[in-house]
């Protein structure tokens, strides 16, 4: 079953650690919706006369910020995938569409009474930041086909979410997830942050406690990251910040997992953990190798045998799409390029590698390379499943074993 990521780059304002394509070019939204709806119209045939085109299974917006979009231009989306993609994605949505963009969430447009539209079978996902989430907000999500919400929170504590250059407060946190229980949005993921220049390990802990008590679904946490060409790097190489210590990074790591897991959650990624039943199956796709759709700026696809990639530039985006001629680089996936593939994205995952999935000799090359990490500790290899998998001290150093298994 494919993925479908649609990309949205509009930002009210840049946070200092992204390294995403991303635009404040907020006056440019409806063009570039009608774009990435016409990007639909121009690669359909190509997507559905591919030897690996599926049925669609979830739909993921992304960004950027997705929730700086009207409700027409969210719905405008959703009629055209059941348009393009030949299959009756989601129940039928209202087709009387605006594309002029001018409507807001509190329009009477969004607080219309209607049926039901969740799909059954399709996650939906959108991401949201905390301050666009009011009532009316989550109440317009609530009539398009959206049934999980992914939101950026970062951290609780206000001072950190400033030097971020975040736009909510902690206490919209926990106001926004209110507002999407009592729209009746029951799937809910966030994201933290963790490893900030002078944050101690009591305060991860307070902003655990924090994240737990509101008891969502899913939640995502990645050590900050100092990416080339952001702010956040420029305060770093001036020497204006501190990197934390690698040391208290590892513990924060370690601390992370053992108060999720006890509290219930499943560790099934990296950097993600779930309820019950609640794995994020869009980026699941990703980790199992499964084809998907990427629209939109920067945008990436895969289809199984090649990968494409949309221009980085959003003025290059829509000229190419309004010209009928999009800007794309792609490659033909070579069986070494595979190979590197299914080791980074599968070593991420609690499954771990299949080895049965490669060549032969990539599976003599893999346990191989292996094998000092095995006897190291950073790897277990189970014979019967013969599948390979970190273990939670190679968890922490898992960049570095997957590189050196990677063939050349």
């Amino acid at each position: 079953m494919a993925g479908l990521y649609i990309h949205i780059p509009f930002c009210k304002s840049r946070c200092i650690y992204c390294g995403f394509y991303s635009t404040t070019r907020l006056q440019m939204r409806q063009r570039y919706v009608d774009a990435v709806c016409r990007e639909m119209e121009l690669t359909a045939q190509r997507w559905l006369s591919s030897p690996c085109c599926t049925p669609i299974s979830t739909v993921y917006i992304g960004g950027g910020t997705p929730s700086q979009l009207t409700f027409e231009q969210l719905q405008q989306f959703f009629i055209y995938i059941n348009k393009v993609y030949g299959t009756t994605v989601f129940p039928p949505l209202n087709d009387n569409l605006s594309t002029k963009g001018t409507s807001t969430v509190g329009d009477s447009a969004a607080k219309e009474p209607s049926e039901s539209r969740k799909p059954a079978d399709v996650e939906v996902t959108i991401e949201v930041n905390p301050d666009d989430v009011t009532e009316a907000y989550a109440s317009m999500l609530a009539r398009l086909p959206v049934n999980r919400v992914s939101m950026g929170v970062q951290t609780f504590n206000d001072q950190r979410l400033q030097f971020l250059r975040r736009r909510h407060t902690a206490a919209q946190i926990t106001t926004a997830v209110d507002h999407l229980r009592q729209a009746g949005i029951n799937n809910i993921s966030i994201d933290l942050m963790y490893g900030f220049p002078g944050e101690t390990i009591g305060d991860w802990h307070r902003d655990i406690d924090r994240a737990l008590a509101l008891g969502v679904e899913h939640l995502s946490a990645y050590s900050l990251q100092y990416e080339e060409g952001t702010q956040l790097t420029n305060l770093l190489n001036s020497h204006s910040i501190m990197p934390i210590g690698e040391e208290v990074e590892r513990r924060m790591y370690y601390d992370l997992i053992d108060h999720l897991t006890a509290a219930g959650y499943e560790h099934y990624e990296i950097s993600n953990f779930a309820l019950p039943h609640r794995r994020s199956r869009h980026n699941s796709n990703y980790w199992n190798h499964t084809p998907y759709i990427g629209l939109g700026v920067a945008a990436h696809s895969f289809d199984g045998n090649k990968r494409r990639w949309n221009v980085s530039d959003i003025e290059r985006y829509i000229e190419g799409i309004e010209n009928g001629r999009p800007f794309i680089d792609e490659e033909t996936i070579s069986g070494i390029m595979r190979y590197n593939d299914l080791v980074m994205i599968s070593l991420r995952t609690i499954d771990g590698l299949n080895l049965s999935m490669l060549p032969s000799e990539q599976q003599s090359y893999c346990l191989a390379q292996s094998k000092r990490y095995i006897d190291s500790g950073l790897l277990v290899y189970d014979g019967r499943s013969h599948r390979l998998r970190l273990t939670r001290n190679g968890l922490f150093v898992s960049d570095m074993v997957i590189v050196d298994l990677f063939m050349v």
